[in-house]
C-alpha cells in the first residue's frame, strides 16, 4: 500500500412493532434492548470500486472497518445516479419514477412523500444531519418553515480543509456536536452527507501530498489513459480518503462513547464517480455503488461478503424494521424494496434477496431545448445489463452548444473534447457524449466499463427480449407513468432554481453570455456540427 497518506486533521415488508413501539425484543432473555441508533454515512460521487478494496492509490480504512465488523454488499444499485432523485430513493424507499417531480434533478420535492427521518423523529429519534442533505432542489414547506427531509442541520463547525475546493465544514466535531445535544436515553437517527469527491477538485492537490498516478492500477476503459485523467483520478481519491477520515472519527467517537454497539452504521454513496459515462448515466460506474453495514448487536457472523442484488429502495424498508416500525402505520408511500434485515441473520437464504433491481432516469440538468430530460430504464439480471433510451433523438449528455452539461466540468472531459477529431482517440467522446441507440445490453463480467453494446446482436435476440419484458412488468407494476404513455409528465415539472430554466433558450437563441457555474467554459462549442 502507497504509505503517502495525508493525515487529515479535522480540528485544528416484514417489520417489527406496532407502529409506535420503540424497543426490539432480546433473544431469550425477555428483557427490551434500547431501540438501534441509525448512521448513514453518505459520500457524494463515489463508484464501486473505489471503497473497500486494496487498493495502491485509495485508502478507506473507516469503509473497510464497517465491512468487516459488519457486512460488505457487491452489489448495491441506485436506482437512479445523480444526487437528488437518488437520495430521494433512500429517503422514501421509492424508485425515482414513483416519485413525482422527485424523479428530477433540481425539483421541488412533493409534500406527499414522507421520509424515514420523519417517521423516526416521529417515534421518539432524534434526528439531524451535516454536510450535504438532500440536494439539490427546493424541499418546501413545513409549518412554515423549511421541510427538514433528513432532520436538523448541524453544520455551524467548521475547519480548514486540506486543498482548496474541500468543504470547510468539519462534519465529525458536527457530529458530535449533534450527539451532545442529544437527550439521554434517545436514540437518533444522522446523516453524515459528506461533499467529498463532489467537483471541483483542486487539480494536482494530491501529487502535492505525495500521491504517485502511477499507483493507479487500472483507469477504466471509458476514459483515455493520460496524465491528465491519472491526476484527476488521483484527486478524486485523495477526497475520498477525507471522506473516510471523518468517518474514522465518528466511529471512534461512539466507541469512546460506548453507543457503536447498538449503531446500524451505512456506508455509502449518491452515485458514481464524478467523470464522463459514469455519474448522470445508467452504467456500471454510474449505478453500481459501494455499500457496507455494521451493526454489533444485530448482525450475525460479521465480516460476510453478500452478492445478492441490494437496491438504495431496500433501505428505509430496513432502518424502519430495525426500529420497530410498521411501514403501514408509518404514513409513508407503499415501497417495493424491503428490508435487508433477514441478511443481518447469517442464515442461508433459499432464494435470492432480490433477483433483479431497476435503474433509470428522466431530467438530471438543464441544456437541451425546453429542459428536455434524458429518459433511460434499464434492469440489471443474473450479470446482465440493460438499458432502454426513449428519446435517441437528443443529447445524452446535454446540447454541444450549452456545455454537455450533464457532465460536469473537469480536466478529464476537458481532454476528451478537445481530442474530439483526434485519430484514434474519438471514440471516448463517442461513449461520453454520442448520441445513443434505442437499446443498449452488456454483460457486466466481461465488461464492466459498458463498452460493447451485444443489444443488436442476433445471437442475444431471445435474451434481450426476456430481460427486457421482465424489465416493462415490473415498472407497470410499480407505475412508471413512461409504461403507460404518460412520460411526457416528467418533462412537465418545473426546475426549481429559475437561474438555469430554458438554459439552451438563453444560449443559443437569445445569445446570453451564460455558463452553468458546474461545466467550464471551454466545455461549449457553439459551432458544433455533428
Amino acid at each position: 500500500m502507497n504509505g503517502n497518506i495525508m493525515n487529515f486533521n479535522s480540528h485544528s415488508w416484514v417489520f417489527l412493532g406496532s407502529g409506535t413501539a420503540l424497543f426490539l425484543l432480546s433473544g431469550c432473555s425477555g428483557e427490551a434492548d434500547p431501540p438501534p441508533n441509525i448512521l448513514l454515512c453518505i459520500a457524494d460521487d463515489v463508484s464501486y470500486p473505489h471503497m473497500g478494496r486494496e487498493l495502491d492509490w485509495i485508502n478507506t480504512p473507516g469503509f473497510n472497518m464497517v465491512a468487516d465488523e459488519g457486512l460488505l454488499f457487491l452489489n448495491a444499485y441506485t436506482p437512479n445516479a445523480k444526487s437528488a432523485p437518488s437520495r430521494s430513493c433512500i429517503l422514501t424507499g421509492r424508485n425515482s419514477w414513483q416519485l413525482e417531480e422527485a424523479a428530477n434533478h433540481f425539483c421541488y420535492f412533493p409534500s406527499k412523500f414522507k421520509t424515514y427521518p420523519e417517521v423516526l423523529e416521529e417515534h421518539g429519534y432524534y434526528v439531524g444531519y451535516t454536510g450535504k442533505g438532500w440536494l439539490p432542489g427546493n424541499p418546501g414547506t413545513k409549518n412554515g418553515k423549511p421541510r427538514e427531509l433528513v432532520g436538523r442541520e448541524w453544520n455551524q463547525i467548521r475547519t480548514q480543509p486540506p486543498t482548496r475546493f474541500i468543504s470547510s465544514i468539519d462534519y465529525s466535531a458536527n457530529f458530535e456536536a449533534f450527539y451532545n445535544d442529544k437527550p439521554s436515553g434517545k436514540p437518533f437517527c444522522f446523516w453524515y452527507g459528506g461533499h467529498e469527491p463532489h467537483r471541483k477538485y483542486e487539480y494536482g492537490s494530491s501529487i502535492k501530498i505525495g500521491k504517485s498516478t502511477d499507483d493507479i492500477d487500472t483507469v477504466p476503459e471509458f476514459l483515455p489513459d493520460v496524465a491528465e485523467v491519472r491526476t484527476d483520478l488521483l484527486d478524486y481519491a485523495l477526497e475520498i480518503e477525507y471522506f473516510d477520515h471523518h468517518l474514522q472519527e465518528i466511529l471512534a467517537f461512539l466507541e469512546e462513547k460506548d453507543d457503536l454497539e447498538n449503531t446500524v452504521v451505512i456506508v455509502t454513496a449518491d452515485n458514481g464517480m464524478p467523470f464522463p459515462r459514469a455519474k448522470s448515466d445508467e452504467y456500471e460506474y454510474s449505478n453500481h455503488l459501494p455499500l457496507a453495514i455494521m451493526w454489533e448487536k444485530g448482525i450475525r457472523k460479521a465480516g460476510r461478503i453478500i452478492n445478492d442484488y441490494i437496491s438504495f429502495i431496500d433501505l428505509a424498508p430496513t432502518f424502519l424494521d430495525v426500529a420497530g416500525i410498521n411501514w403501514s402505520e408509518s404514513g409513508m408511500h407503499q415501497t417495493p424494496g424491503k428490508s435487508l434485515r433477514p441478511l443481518f441473520s447469517g442464515r442461508k437464504q433459499k432464494s435470492p434477496f432480490n433477483e433483479f433491481v431497476l435503474i433509470g432516469k428522466e431530467r438530471h440538468d438543464v441544456g437541451r431545448p425546453d429542459d428536455l430530460g434524458y429518459p433511460i430504464r434499464g434492469i440489471i439480471c443474473n450479470g446482465w445489463l440493460y438499458l432502454k433510451n426513449y428519446r435517441t433523438d437528443l443529447w445524452p449528455a446535454g446540447n454541444p452548444q450549452t456545455g454537455y452539461p450533464t457532465v460536469g466540468g473537469s480536466p478529464s472531459k476537458t481532454w476528451i473534447l478537445q481530442n474530439r477529431k483526434t485519430p484514434g482517440m474519438e471514440h471516448f467522446w463517442r461513449w461520453s457524449f454520442g448520441k445513443r441507440p434505442e437499446e443498449e445490453l452488456y454483460f457486466i463480467e466481461d465488461d464492466p466499463w459498458c463498452l460493447f453494446n451485444l443489444a443488436a446482436s442476433p445471437e442475444y435476440d431471445s435474451l434481450r427480449q426476456t430481460i427486457r419484458g421482465k424489465m416493462e412488468d415490473e415498472l407497470r407494476r410499480q407505475g412508471d407513468p413512461r409504461m403507460f404513455g404518460k412520460g411526457d409528465v416528467f418533462q412537465q415539472y418545473i426546475f426549481s432554481d429559475e437561474r438555469w430554466r430554458n438554459g439552451y433558450e438563453k444560449i443559443v437563441i437569445q445569445k446570453q453570455k451564460l455558463v452553468f457555474p458546474w461545466i467550464n467554459a471551454s466545455d461549449i462549442d457553439p459551432g458544433f456540427k455533428e
